[in-house]
C-alpha cells in the first residue's frame, strides 16, 4: 500500500487502467542518469545510510536494479486481516528478488536491508546517486472491501499527469520504458503467482514519478483480503513473486550485453572452477552456464571425453564393445560420437530395454560409478565395509567409487555425514569435481580400461549410466552441435 500517514503525500486521486503490453526494450545506462555531487544536492544520513547497502559493483557491464523495500521502521504499511505487517512482507520479497536477479548476473541495489524508515525522497535520493538501470519497488496492498483480490503493477504515465503530483522531466519521458517494464513484471508475476489480474495503473506515487530510470511499483497482493493475506504468508509464495519480478525485469533488460560471458556465474560458488575448465577446452564458452541445471548423461560424458580423451585410448584398442545400437541414440543426436566411443571403451552400457536415455539426469552415485571406470581405476578385492557416508553401505553398488573418488579429495558429501547418491548431479558440481582431477589422476592412452565393477540389477543403472557422482564441470556442448539448450547445471549443495 502506498498511501500512509508517514509519506508526505498520499495516492489520492490515483487513476486506475488496464493497458495493452508496450513492445521495445529498455536502453541500458539511461541518459537520463545523474550523480548528485553534480548538482549539487546534500545527502542525508538516511540517504548515507542507505548507499551503504549499495555494495561494490560486480562488473561495469552488468545491469543493476535498484529493489526498493517498501515502507519500514516507525511506517509499517498496512496491517493485514491477519495481523501481517506489510513492511515484513515487503522486506523478505525484495530479498528473495535480490537473491533472485544476483543468480542471474545482475548486480542488484537495496534502499533498504533491514527494518528501518526512509523517506521517499530519500528513496529516490539513494536510486539517484546508484547508477542503477532499473527501479523496482515491492509493496503489499490494501482495500476497504475484503473482497478485492489480485495483483497490480503502479508506473507514470505522461498521459495521465496530476497537476497537485508533477512528475520529474525524466520521468515523463520515460513513460514508454517504465510502462514496458510494468507490464513485463505484471504478466510474469501473474504467471507464477496465479492471482486475479488488477491491471497496470498509470500512477503519480513519488517514487515512480521523481526518478530518473525506468520505475516501477508492484502490488504483489490485498493484505485486506483473506486469502490473498495468506499467499502472502508463505514463503513459497513469497519466492513465487520474487522469481515473477525477476523474469519481468530479464524479459525487458538482460543482465549483461549479449557478448558476455556465463553470465549467470558472477557470484556462484563454482565461477573459478568453470572458467578454468573452459580455458583447458572442458566447456566451452556461452552467454548462460546454468550451474545449478542436473548435468545429463550426454553432457557428462562430453566433458568426460574432452578430460580424457577417450579417442587416444581407442587406438589400438582391441577389446572394443564394437558400435553400440540403442533405439534412443539416433544417429543425428549431437553426442552420438561419444556416446559410441564410451560403449566401444566398456564405460557404458545401457539398460535391458536398449534405451541409453542420452538426456536423462545423472545421480550423483553414477557420476561416482562413471568416474570410477573412466579414471581406471581398480576395485577393491575386499568388500567396502565403511564409505564414511551414513545413506552409503558398504554393499551398494557405487561404494568403491565413492570411497576411491573421496580418498582422492574429488568428491564430497553434502551435509550431516551424508553423500546423497541419488540426488541429481549438478553441471556446477561436476564442473568443480573436473576441476580438481590432477594431471596424475588422467591415465596414459596406452592403459588398458578395468574391468567394470558389477552392478546389482536391482541397484541402479549399469555402468552405462552416466553416474554423477559429485560437482562435476559440466560442459555445454556447443550450440552447432546440440539442439535446444545447453546443458543444464542443477542447483546442489556445493561440493
Amino acid at each position: 500500500m502506498i498511501g500512509n500517514k508517514n509519506d508526505s503525500e498520499t495516492n489520492r486521486d490515483i487513476r486506475r487502467r488496464t493497458v495493452v503490453p508496450t513492445s521495445g526494450p529498455i536502453a541500458r545506462k539511461n541518459p537520463f542518469r545523474f550523480h548528485p555531487q553534480s548538482i549539487g544536492i546534500t545527502l542525508t544520513s538516511a540517504v548515507m545510510a542507505g548507499m551503504l547497502l549499495l555494495g561494490t559493483p560486480l562488473s561495469a557491464e552488468a545491469a543493476k536494479i535498484m529493489v526498493d523495500a517498501g515502507h519500514g521502521g516507525s511506517d509499517p504499511g498496512a496491517i493485514g486481516v491477519t495481523g501481517l505487517k506489510e513492511k515484513e512482507v515487503n522486506l523478505d520479497i525484495a530479498q528473495k528478488l535480490q537473491s533472485e536477479l544476483i543468480l542471474r548476473g545482475y548486480e542488484v541495489a537495496m534502499t533498504r536491508q533491514d527494518d528501518r524508515y526512509i523517506s521517499l525522497a530519500d528513496r529516490v535520493a539513494i536510486t539517484n546517486a546508484s547508477n542503477s538501470d532499473l527501479f523496482v519497488s515491492i509493496h503489499a496492498n490494501s482495500n476497504p472491501s475484503s473482497a478485492i483480490s489480485g495483483t497490480q503493477v503502479l508506473y507514470y504515465d505522461q498521459d495521465y499527469p496530476q497537476s497537485d503530483y508533477p512528475a520529474s522531466d525524466a520521468m515523463t519521458a520515460l513513460t514508454p520504458k517504465s510502462k514496458a517494464l510494468a507490464q513485463s513484471v505484471l504478466s510474469s508475476v501473474l504467471a507464477v503467482a496465479k492471482l486475479p489480474n488488477k491491471g497496470l495503473v498509470p500512477s503519480a506515487v513519488y517514487v515512480v514519478r521523481m526518478g530518473q530510470i525506468p520505475s516501477i511499483l508492484v502490488e504483489t497482493a490485498f493484505l485486506s483480503n483473506w486469502s490473498d493475506s495468506y499467499v502472502l504468508a508463505d514463503n513459497t509464495m513469497r519466492q513465487k513473486f520474487a522469481s515473477g519480478i525477476a523474469d519481468g525485469i530479464q524479459a525487458i533488460l538482460a543482465p549483461t550485453p549479449e557478448t558476455a560471458e556465463f553470465a549467470d556465474l558472477v557470484r556462484h560458488w563454482a565461477k573459478d572452477a568453470v572458467i578454468r575448465l573452459k580455458d583447458k577446452g572442458i566447456v566451452e564458452s556461452a552467454k548462460y552456464f546454468n550451474p545449478d541445471r542436473s548435468i545429463t548423461r550426454a553432457e557428462l560424458l562430453t566433458m568426460l571425453n574432452r578430460q580424457f580423451d577417450f579417442g587416444a585410448r581407442l587406438v589400438g584398442y582391441t577389446k572394443s564393445n564394437g558400435t553400440p545400437s540403442f533405439k534412443d541414440l539416433p544417429a543425428t543426436h549431437w553426442a552420438v560420437d561419444v556416446f559410441n566411443k564410451a560403449y566401444a571403451l566398456g564405460y557404458v552400457d545401457g539398460y535391458p530395454d536398449r534405451t541409453i536415455r542420452p538426456d536423462q539426469p545423472v545421480t550423483r552415485a553414477e557420476a561416482a560409478l562413471l568416474l570410477q571406470r573412466v579414471m581406471l581405476l581398480v576395485k577393491p578385492d575386499k568388500p567396502v565395509t565403511s564409505t564414511g557416508y551414513t545413506d552409503v553401505p558398504g554393499d551398494s553398488w557405487a561404494a568403491s567409487a565413492i570411497v576411491q573418488l573421496s580418498q582422492r579429495g574429488l568428491v564430497n558429501g553434502v551435509a550431516d555425514g551424508k553423500f546423497a547418491p541419488d540426488k541429481s548431479m549438478t553441471r556446477a558440481e561436476m564442473a568443480t569435481l573436473l576441476d580438481r582431477v590432477k594431471p596424475a589422476d588422467i591415465p596414459k592412452p596406452s592403459a588398458t580400461p578395468t574391468p567394470k565393477p558389477s552392478v546389482s540389477p536391482s541397484a541402479t543403472p549399469s555402468p552405462s549410466v552416466t553416474p554423477s557422482a559429485t560437482p562435476l564441470p559440466t560442459q555445454t556442448p556447443s550450440p552447432s552441435t546440440t539442439p535446444g539448450s545447453s546443458p543444464a547445471p542443477s542447483a546442489t549443495p556445493k561440493p
